[in-house]
């Protein structure tokens, strides 16, 4: 009788744990790069390992005052994994700025130094665009006044005691650090400074990376760099898929950049799709890498659906409408046809939610400076968040006659009523709360007689006031007129290149942002906080719906970056994208490629794709050349 137990088909990822754990061996650490795909369950191994190091590990790091690091790219996944851990302060679970900053917080000189010379250094390369550029235009003046905002920075850091920084804060006094900041002074200390890396490997012999993948590209090589030199004492862990990275300043090719010596488990097992969808997304990727995903065996079959329609069509919500109706018979799951959520929509690109949500009038010209899209479409842009967090709130309340929000937002957020402001009106408190409902009464005067302001008006009144604190970014733009016409590089007789340096390009994109209405910033607060109605590749990784229906439309997107119809083959690849293919460069089809993987891997039961086309039957040609889709699932809609 043979006594070998048989390995259920569900469980063959069951010694992937071991693996991990094998590599925690806190006398011989082992680095890893565990691959792990959609609905494999990362964060269940990642717990397990972290529970086994408690267990077997507690006393030794407790007499040594050490710990083991977690990085997540949420506050949600924190408090996820926290929860998990039963809030164990042996963890230490927090975001890679939360984390950055624990490990610069207090090297106050080091910080003033760094400030120092990379202020120098832009103001420097301000003023050598300035030198170029032709005096008196609104991109010249804009320079200049963001040059001497930084010489007023750069006068101030030595008055400066101590720096100060909230991972979740606006971070506008002027001794605080913004976001980008922190990220680039911890990547740059950690590789010059080895203070700072025997720091953070004596405090955590432990470190553990979620969604690597997305994490920065410079602190990642910060943090192989730590590990490459400590490797005898210091295990680095990272767990992600590089086929779900949706962020551009994550480090491309990070798997390919994993030294040999490294442990590499994988997960193949898919616990979260039906076996349609498996077969699907193991199709997308398949271009791409070898990995290839295995169902559960208890898991249905599932059903999928490509529904292809002209660019033209009208009325898009109504056939989308009536695409779930199709949906639920083709299911025979009526929830399809509920009113109140049944299906769950995904949308691909940003542009496409702030274009139905009417939001994209202010989104669209941030969007296209590369330094500030990962925190727009994470709600973490300082000078959005002044009008998010601190106006949009009052004008609400105003709105709906809510005195006590308004008094409550004024008195947390106002310079107005801080202490410092109290302070200097001795005890008289009637005086500071009488200019501060001044200060309000006058801003909602904007909207006097259904007039409809532009964020220029409202930040004009604002600083008029001094009702909230203004970010650097805006600084230089108060007072200004957006009506007064432009001049750009295009209408230049000269010639000359005023608009290439990216600096002058976000110049552009703030005075475009200031002249669109001010209403357009509760949609877009909505959507960056994920209680809209439409949710997108960033806000639902992790996430899992029964009944998933994902939108593709590039003209309505009305992107760069992404491109659907080349994905299906209706669109020939641009010349830009057959260099960056022979060079080995991410194309425009690897990004949309990316998004479409992570989108239709949310489907647990069910998943339409609805695609707009410039060429609806090209696309349906090409998906089933490619065997993407059978026959019988692509639904060609003509009008």
């Amino acid at each position: 009788m043979n006594d070998t137990p048989v390995l259920d088909e569900n469980s063959i990822d069951n010694g992937v744990d071991d693996e991990i754990y094998a590599c925690l061996n806190l006398s011989e650490p082992k680095s890893f790069f565990l691959y792990a795909g959609a609905g494999s369950g990362k964060t269940r191994s990642l717990v397990n390992a972290i529970s086994r190091v408690r267990r077997d590990y507690r006393r030794l790091l407790q007499l040594q005052g050490r710990r083991v690091a977690v990085i997540t790219y949420t506050n949600a996944a924190c408090d996820e994994i926290k929860k998990r851990l039963e809030f164990d302060p042996l963890v230490e679970v927090s975001t890679i700025h939360s984390f950055a900053w624990s490990l610069i917080g207090g090297y106050d000189a080091d910080i003033r130094e760094w400030l120092r010379t990379n202020l120098a250094t832009e103001i420097s390369e301000l003023q050598a665009a300035a030198a170029k550029g032709r005096p008196g235009t609104k991109t010249a003046i804009d320079r200049e006044r963001s040059i001497a905002s930084k010489q007023r920075r750069l006068a101030r850091l030595e008055t400066i005691r101590r720096f100060v920084y909230s991972p979740t804060g606006d971070n506008k006094g002027s001794d605080a650090l913004n976001h980008s900041e922190v990220i680039s002074i911890t990547s740059h200390f950690l590789i010059n400074k080895a203070v700072l890396r025997n720091v953070l490997v004596s405090s955590f012999p432990v470190l553990f990376i979620d969604e690597s993948q997305d994490t920065n590209k410079h602190l990642m090589d910060a943090f192989l760099a730590v590990q490459q030199a400590h490797h005898e004492q210091f295990c680095l862990g990272l767990f992600g898929d590089m086929m779900q990275r949706i962020y551009s300043d994550g480090k491309v090719g990070l798997d390919q950049a994993i030294p040999e010596s490294w442990a590499t488990p994988v997960k193949r097992m898919n616990h979260r799709c039906p076996q349609r969808v498996i077969r699907l997304i193991n199709r997308v990727r398949q271009d791409v890498d070898a990995q290839e995903q295995k169902g559960r065996t208890d898991k249905p079959e599932g059903i999928v659906r490509l529904f292809v329609l002209p660019n033209a069509m009208m009325n898009a919500t109504g056939t989308e409408a009536e695409i779930a109706k199709y949906m639920a018979e083709a299911s025979a799951d009526m929830r399809w046809a509920s009113e109140l959520g049944g299906y769950k929509t995904l949308i691909l690109e940003h542009h496409m939610a702030a274009r139905r949500m009417g939001f994209d009038g202010m989104f669209a010209p941030l969007h296209k400076v590369e330094r500030l899209r990962t925190s727009l479409i994470d709600g973490q842009v300082p000078g959005l968040r002044l009008f998010s967090n601190d106006v949009l709130p009052v004008v609400e309340a105003m709105r709906r006659n809510d005195p006590f929000k308004v008094a409550e937002t004024v008195r947390n957020r106002s310079p107005l009523l801080s202490e410092k402001a109290l302070a200097a009106w001795g005890g008289d408190r009637s005086s500071p709360l009488a200019k501060a409902k001044a200060a309000v009464d006058l801003l909602m005067c904007l909207w006097g007689n259904n007039a409809n302001p532009t964020f220029q008006d409202v930040l004009n009144s604002i600083a008029e006031t001094n009702l909230f604190a203004i970010p650097d970014a805006l600084q230089m733009f108060v007072g200004n007129s957006v009506a007064e016409p432009e001049i750009t590089s295009k209408s230049n007789a000269d010639g000359d290149e005023e608009d290439a340096a990216e600096q002058d390009i976000e110049f552009a994109a703030w005075r475009e942002f200031l002249a669109s209405p001010f209403d357009q910033i509760g949609a877009y607060a909505e959507y960056v906080s994920g209680t809209s109605s439409f949710g997108t590749h960033q806000g639902v990784k992790g996430l899992q719906f029964h009944r998933v229906m994902v939108i593709i439309s590039d003209d309505e997107a009305k992107g760069f970056l992404f491109s659907y119809d080349k994905l299906f083959g209706a669109k020939a690849k641009s010349p830009t994208d057959l260099k960056h293919e022979s060079t080995g460069e991410e194309t425009t089809i690897d990004r949309t490629r990316r998004l479409f993987y992570v989108t239709c891997s949310r489907a647990e039961s069910s998943l339409a794709i609805v695609a707009y086309s410039e060429q609806p039957e090209l696309v349906r040609l090409q998906v089933l050349k490619e065997g993407w889709f059978d026959d019988s699932e692509v639904v060609l809609l003509t009008g």
